[in-house]
């Protein structure tokens, strides 16, 4: 009996799974797709995706790390993005924050399901795209201190501070609870407010 190989390597192949996996979740939703459809999408048996992937959950969880990292790549590109203040970079990364998410949630509504479950079962995920974007956060607050716009002496900290003040932004729950004017207003005013306690006296 011969065993199946994959003319893809085992990373790219298991990217295609989860290019599949992602498909479905975001036009099906997460509860309504099963491991059997995964495989079909990706062109191969249940058995040999399980021996990529132990279970859907495990597929759930890469598909959102993968997604978060894109993100905060994003983010953190916007941010650098020409001769930019740290006022300005700070700025940046709440309107960022806020966009990034909006433009996911508004291009697939199906995706509540999928942030259900990791929210729910996949808490070290979440906690490792918060220390993401706290480190973001901190370079941002650590170049201040080296142009002398900012005297912070404590940069890790108060960058878990500020992200928590930001932090409306980066949660899809609150996405509907504001327009986007509404959303780029509280995000000047918080960010304004902030920066006035971070400024060099």
């Amino acid at each position: 009996m011969h065993r199946y190989r994959s003319p893809l390597g085992s990373d790219k192949l298991k990217e295609k799974i989860l290019d599949a996996a992602e498909g479905r979740f975001l036009t099906y939703g997460y509860s309504k797709t099963t491991m059997a459809e995964i495989a079909t999408d990706s062109d191969m048996s249940a058995a040999n995706l399980y021996r990529y992937f132990q279970s859907k959950q495990d597929i759930a969880a890469e598909c959102a790390e993968r997604c978060m990292s894109k993100q905060h790549n994003d983010i953190s590109e916007t941010v650098h993005q020409g001769n930019l203040s740290a006022s300005q970079q700070l700025h940046v990364f709440a309107t960022e924050t806020y966009r990034t998410n909006a433009n996911l949630y508004k291009e697939n509504f199906k995706i509540n399901g999928l942030v259900d479950y990791i929210l729910k079962e996949r808490k070290a995920l979440v906690h490792k795209g918060i220390n993401s974007q706290c480190s973001l956060i901190a370079e941002i607050l650590a170049y201040g201190n080296k142009t002398g716009e900012f005297h912070i002496i404590d940069i890790i900290e108060t960058a878990r501070t500020i992200y928590s003040a930001l932090i409306l932004f980066d949660v899809p729950l609150f996405l509907d609870l504001f327009t986007e004017e509404e959303f780029e207003k509280k995000a000047t005013n918080i960010v304004h407010l902030l920066i006035e306690g971070l400024k060099k006296r």
